[in-house]
């Protein structure tokens, strides 16, 4: 075998390694052990990384040596993938959301995406930082803070660029080339955004693609797990590889359901040509000049590479006051439920523990307070309030036939463009409907934003469609970043 070098790693895809492991040039314990030491390294300036597996390197070994006398599972198979960490592993790794109050606590099974994930033959190389119950805790919290794990920081622009949420670690850890893909989670931009802020593909699912059983959650209506990676092919191997069905999430068991075991027959590079693409240019207000500039040269690559660009598309829900109470009366259940059945080492088993818990450990625990967690508690967390079922009438009456559904019906349009995780996009995440980042340049100027951050840096260019379009969307995801690879590496930390 030969000697593994950045050179050889730095920016590896998921065929790429396993070219490269079936030709003995390279194994998973070799890989695992590069990117263990990648963490080592950086992740004390990053805080990317929670904990690595105790098991990875003899995980790898095993897949190693199954691939000598079995064969291949598939093209996972030996990869290192690091776990948000509110995706439960029935192993010597915890699952806290970022929590000091479930530091301690192990799951007592996989998760659906877990269990998955190993049986396609990867190498579950730890659990990534996140901000602190998914953002659910505090209407102050900064993004990317826990109190298990502190801030994690964007690799392009430590302590100055902002590193998006939830999913931060998993974002960064990919940008910064810790591990080959990650998986995060979404309620409403937690995955686009770090992938847009990090120069990463990410993609959240149709709510009913992916399993959410054993995720530690927000809302049943809207969150889901999906892939964040340096390509839009591994994305779609990601994504096939987690969407068996499960009969514990009810949000599978729905008509017209669409869902493939290998996304990657939908890449291809001429994918945009005849397509037909909706600039929602009300969605645009809001951007400052760099990043206006950025969209616009989107919308130019894609009509240059055949696409028909409607513009501009206008959606009845464009003025629609909208509410957070889906969120508030859905959360206080969902983590009641999952806490009553959480594993050994669990500090608190319901919302009102958690909160006492942390008034006990303010000093560590409350750095920004918990207010939305209080505010969440006020609910009966039965979900029989009118005002929640309104609310959940209205959201998805608004985001989909009035919203997402209008357009795309009414100017016969494949999917709509925005940048980034730019408004507009919490229309996907309350229809439950897929969407794409991509990487679309590197903004040189911005303004100051959430934290103190300025909104330069990596920028991503973003796909929304309807119900299952996920075909569609790799289709075009995959023709933009062939036609303008915008993704680079960051520079490693000093």
């Amino acid at each position: 075998m030969s000697r593994i070098t950045d050179d050889s790693l730095i920016e590896a895809d998921i065929i790429s390694l396993q070219l490269a492991m079936e030709s003995g040039e390279l194994t998973s314990e070799a890989c695992v052990r590069w990117y263990l030491e990648r963490i080592e390294r950086l992740n004390p300036k990053l805080k990317a990384v929670l904990e690595v597996n105790p098991d990875a390197i003899t995980i790898a070994v095993a897949l190693d040596a199954e691939r000598q006398e079995r064969g291949v599972r598939g093209p996972l198979h030996g990869i290192p993938i690091l776990l948000k960490d509110n995706i439960d592993t029935g192993d010597r790794m915890h699952t806290s959301a970022g929590s000091i109050a479930l530091a301690e606590h192990f799951a007592l099974t996989d998760s659906a995406v877990a269990a998955q994930l190993r049986a396609a033959g990867a190498v579950l190389l730890g659990k990534a930082n996140m901000t602190e119950w998914a953002n659910f805790m505090s209407g102050t919290m900064w993004a990317g803070y826990c109190s298990r794990g502190g801030l994690t920081l964007n690799p392009y622009g430590p302590g100055e660029l902002f590193v998006g949420g939830s999913s931060s670690g998993s974002g960064v850890a990919v940008a910064a080339n810790l591990c080959t893909a990650a998986i995060g989670t979404e309620t409403s931009g937690s995955i686009i955004s770090p992938a847009s802020q990090n120069s990463l593909v990410g993609l959240k699912p149709t709510i009913g693609l992916i399993s959410r059983t054993g995720i530690i959650p927000i809302t049943q209506s809207q969150d889901s797990a999906g892939p964040m990676t340096r390509t839009v092919k591994d994305a779609a191997i990601l994504l096939g590889a987690m969407t068996a069905v499960d009969p514990e999430d009810t949000a599978m068991q729905g008509n017209g359901r669409i869902a493939y075991t290998d996304y990657t027959p939908f890449l291809d590079p001429e994918g945009l040509k005849g397509a037909r693409i909706g600039i929602p240019r009300h969605y645009y207000s809001g951007l400052d000049e760099a990043r206006a500039e950025i969209l616009e040269r989107a919308i130019t690559l894609c009509e240059e590479r055949g696409a028909i660009i409607v513009d501009p598309v206008s959606l009845p829900c464009e003025s629609a006051e909208w509410d957070w109470d889906v969120m508030q009366y859905e959360f206080k259940k969902g983590l009641n439920d999952y806490l009553a059945k959480a594993g050994p080492g669990a500090s608190v088993r319901t919302l009102d523990e958690l909160i006492a818990y942390n008034e006990a450990n303010r000093d560590v625990a409350l750095k920004y307070g918990q207010d939305t967690l209080i505010w969440s508690n006020e609910t009966s967390g039965t979900l029989t309030e009118p005002a929640y079922v309104e609310s959940l009438r209205l959201n998805r009456e608004m985001s989909r036939e009035q919203g997402i559904d209008h357009a795309i019906g009414e100017y016969r349009l494949d999917a709509l463009l925005f940048l980034g995780n730019e408004d507009g996009l919490d229309l996907s995440a309350r229809a439950g409907y897929p969407v794409i980042t991509v990487p679309g340049g590197y903004a040189e100027t911005g303004i100051i934003a959430e934290g103190g951050y300025t909104t330069k840096g990596p920028q991503g260019i973003t796909f929304v469609g309807t119900a299952y379009s996920e075909p569609t969307l790799f289709r075009l995801a995959y023709a933009y970043e062939q036609a303008s690879k915008y993704r680079f590496a960051p520079l490693d930390p000093v």
